[in-house]
């Protein structure tokens, strides 16, 4: 049975978790899928972002299947937890740009799946919380380092060393999301963003990803170095012509991603 539900809006996709009846929780068939549905984008031009959100409106990802996890060995935890971290670094390895769409609860690895995201975008219900700890573990795939980059070690360790849960307001406050949408508009609102990001030149909108990504824990010189390595790969693009064109001729560009 498939694990997601696909929905194309130009050159956008949406990725809807479809397993309302357990949370939307990672299991292994939902895991594998990802890592398909990652791999096939990035390995096109023809998506350029894509929106991940939650099927319902109660969780858009409550971590890993616990009911699936008691069955499993440590040896297959610990490959679990390989195929995850891979696969949350493939979603920030890949030049398509991906929206996570907060629908309700994102619990564990579901935090840790929209961190590794580029943008997150709440609805007024979401919570999201690493409640590791009082399970008696910690975040598996990525959540201790991803938090503490986006939002400082003080206030990661304020959440992760309680495992409380936040609201859509204090996230955005936090810093944990990047915008909030009214009510029962989340889709429109994530939908409006990923259309903003896939009418820019897809060449420059991957190299500016990378830039900020690949910089984040580089000396300002390094860091402006590593910058000026990735206007390289614009400055003779048939995109960056275009976008002198259109500008010249009062028109919309028409990018091809060359």
């Amino acid at each position: 049975m498939s694990q997601f539900k696909v929905e194309t809006h130009g050159a956008a996709e949406v990725w809807t978790i479809d397993g309302a009846s357990r949370r939307n929780a990672i299991s292994r068939a939902m895991l594998a899928e990802l890592q398909g549905h990652v791999a096939r984008v990035s390995s096109g031009r023809a998506v350029r972002v894509v929106v991940i959100t939650g099927d319902g409106d109660k969780a858009f990802c409550a971590g890993a299947d616990l009911k699936e996890r008691t069955g499993m060995t440590e040896p297959e935890v610990r490959a679990f937890l390989d195929g995850l971290r891979q696969t949350l670094r493939a979603l920030e390895a890949s030049d398509t740009v991906f929206i996570a769409a907060l629908n309700g609860l994102a619990l564990g690895g579901g935090t840790e799946l929209a961190l590794a995201c580029d943008l997150r975008v709440a609805a007024p219900a979401a919570e999201i919380g690493l409640t590791e700890v009082t399970l008696g573990i910690i975040p598996g795939g990525g959540g201790t380092q991803r938090l503490s980059r986006l939002i400082g070690p003080g206030r990661a360790k304020d959440l992760v060393l309680t495992g409380r849960r936040v609201g859509a307001a204090e996230a955005l406050t936090l810093g944990v999301v990047n915008r909030l949408a009214p009510e029962g508009r989340l889709l429109e609102t994530a939908l409006g963003l990923a259309q903003a990001i896939s009418q820019n030149a897809p060449l420059a909108v991957a190299a500016a990803k990378h830039a900020v990504d690949e910089g984040l824990d580089l000396p300002l010189d390094a860091g402006l170095k590593l910058e000026l390595q990735k206007y390289e790969i614009v400055l003779a693009s048939e995109d960056r012509k275009e976008g002198l064109a259109a500008f010249a001729e009062k028109r919309p560009p028409r990018y091809t991603g060359r």
